[in-house]
C-alpha cells in the first residue's frame, strides 16, 4: 500500500500553491469600486435539469465525481490572474513528478486526450514539422500493437492520431507483428483479465523491441499505489482520469511517465496551433484543481475511507435483504472502479418488478437516484456519494423492493 507518511512528508516539503504561483484575488478598492459576493443561484433548478444521488459510480455522463471544497477554491483562485500557460504546465508537471516519483507529467483533456497527445508526441518526437503533419503519418511510425481483448472504444484517441490498430492475443502474435513502423505497446489496465499478456510481460516485450508502452488507468483509481506502480514498472507513459476517484476536474487527466515523450506530447497542445490537439486545452484553472486534487488524494488516509465505504454498501445490503425474496452480493471489481459495490437480485415471482423498472423508480422517485445494472441485477456503489446519502438510498431501495 501506498505510504501515507511518505506522501505527507513529500507534500509538506512543497510550497503552498499560492506561494509557488503568487497572484491573489482582484483587488477592489484598487479599481475604486466596491464588488459584493454573487448571489447564489439555483443554476440547475433555473435550466430545469434535475440533479440525483449517484450510487452509480463515475460515468461521464453522469458528470463524473464531486470536487472537494479544496479543489473547486483552487480553481476560483487560478480564473483571478492571467500566467503564462507553457509556465504553468512546466511547473505542475514537475510537481506532479515528484509527488507520484516518476521522471515527468503533464495535466491533460482527461485520460482520452493523454492517450492522443501521449502517442502523438512518440510519433512526431520534438520535430515540429512532424507535430504539423498528423494525423498524416506517411514516413512516420503509424502502427500500434492491442490485444484484442483491450478494444474498446477509446481506442479511438489512438486513432486520432492517424495510427493503424494490429490487434493480437499472443505474445509470438505480437512479435510477429513488430515491424519498422511499429510506434507503440498500448495496454488497458480495466481489461486486464481479457488478454493473454500481462503487465510485466507486455512492458519486457516493449523494451526488448525498443517500442515505447502505453497503459491506460482511466477508472484505476483507487488503489492510490497505482498512480506509482505502473511507471516503476517500467511502463514509458500512464495516463488517469482527473474526474474519477481523484476527484478532480471531470474534463482534466494526468499523463506521466518519460520525459522525453511527455515533452513531445506537449508539442501538441495549446497554445501552439496546426496541431491536433489544439482542441484538447486544459485552461490554468484546471491544471491547478487537478494539482490540489492530487494533493489531496495523496495525503488522505486511504484505509478509513474504505472502511467508510464498506458501512456504507453494507447498510444497504441489510435494508435490501430485509425484503422476502432478495438476495445481494458485496463485492470489489479487480480491475477498475476496485471499490465495495453492490449487488441486489431478487425473485421477479415475488417481487414483480424487472430491474429496469426498479432503477426508473429511483431515477423518477424523490430524490432521483441513479444505480447501473443489467436484466439480471441492479449494481450500486457508495463511494461518490456526500455522507449520509446512503441512508436515503438505503430507505428508498427497500420501498421499491417493498412495493414492486
Amino acid at each position: 500500500m501506498l505510504s501515507r507518511r511518505k506522501a505527507l512528508k513529500s507534500l509538506s516539503s512543497l510550497p503552498f500553491i499560492g506561494g509557488l504561483f503568487g497572484g491573489g484575488l482582484i483587488n477592489s478598492e484598487a479599481l475604486g469600486q466596491h464588488i459584493t459576493g454573487p448571489v447564489a443561484r439555483d443554476l440547475f433548478k433555473e435550466l430545469g435539469i434535475r440533479t440525483f444521488i449517484n450510487a452509480a459510480g463515475t460515468y461521464t455522463a453522469m458528470t463524473g465525481s464531486l470536487m472537494p471544497e479544496e479543489v473547486t477554491s483552487a480553481i476560483t483562485y487560478g480564473a483571478n490572474d492571467y500566467v503564462n500557460l507553457d509556465e504553468l504546465q512546466d511547473k505542475v508537471g514537475e510537481r506532479i513528478a515528484q509527488l507520484l516519483e516518476c521522471e515527468y507529467a503533464t495535466v491533460t483533456s482527461g485520460a482520452f486526450g493523454a492517450m492522443t497527445i501521449g502517442l502523438a508526441g512518440v510519433v512526431s518526437g520534438m520535430d515540429p514539422e512532424k507535430v504539423k503533419q498528423l494525423p498524416n503519418t506517411d514516413g512516420l511510425k503509424n502502427e500500434v500493437i492491442v490485444q484484442e481483448g483491450h478494444n474498446i472504444g477509446y481506442i479511438h484517441a489512438l486513432l486520432n492520431v492517424g495510427v493503424k490498430i494490429i490487434f493480437i492475443k499472443t505474445s509470438k502474435e505480437l512479435e510477429k507483428a513488430i515491424n519498422d513502423k511499429t510506434a507503440m505497446l498500448w495496454f488497458l489496465n480495466a481489461n486486464t483479465a481479457e488478454g493473454e499478456i500481462k503487465y510485466e510481460e507486455w512492458v519486457k516485450l516493449g523494451k526488448k523491441h525498443n517500442i515505447p508502452t502505453f497503459i491506460d488507468c482511466a477508472a484505476d483509481v483507487p488503489p492510490a499505489e497505482n498512480l506509482f506502480k505502473f511507471t516503476k514498472m517500467g511502463f514509458d507513459l500512464v495516463c488517469f482520469s482527473g474526474g474519477k476517484g481523484l476527484r478532480g476536474p471531470q474534463s482534466a487527466g494526468l499523463l506521466l511517465g518519460k520525459r522525453e515523450y511527455i515533452e513531445a506530447a506537449r508539442l501538441h497542445t495549446p497554445p501552439r496551433g496546426e496541431t491536433i490537439a489544439r482542441g484538447m486545452k486544459v485552461n490554468k484553472e484546471e491544471v491547478l484543481g487537478m494539482l490540489v486534487a492530487l494533493e489531496m488524494y495523496l495525503a488522505k488516509d486511504h484505509k478509513k475511507e474504505w472502511a467508510f465505504w464498506e458501512k456504507q454498501i453494507e447498510l444497504i445490503s441489510n435494508s435490501a435483504l430485509s425484503v422476502k425474496g432478495v438476495k445481494t452480493e458485496i463485492h470489489v471489481p479487480d480491475y477498475a472502479n476496485h471499490v465495495p459495490s453492490l449487488r441486489i437480485k431478487w425473485d421477479q415471482k415475488v417481487i414483480k418488478i424487472t430491474p429496469e423498472e426498479f432503477r426508473e423508480r429511483l431515477r423518477t422517485g424523490h430524490p432521483s437516484i441513479e444505480t447501473v445494472g443489467n436484466e439480471e441485477m441492479v449494481g450500486i456503489t457508495t463511494w461518490m456519494m456526500r455522507p449520509g446519502q446512503e441512508r436515503i438510498v438505503a430507505r428508498r431501495v427497500k420501498e421499491v423492493l417493498e412495493n414492486g
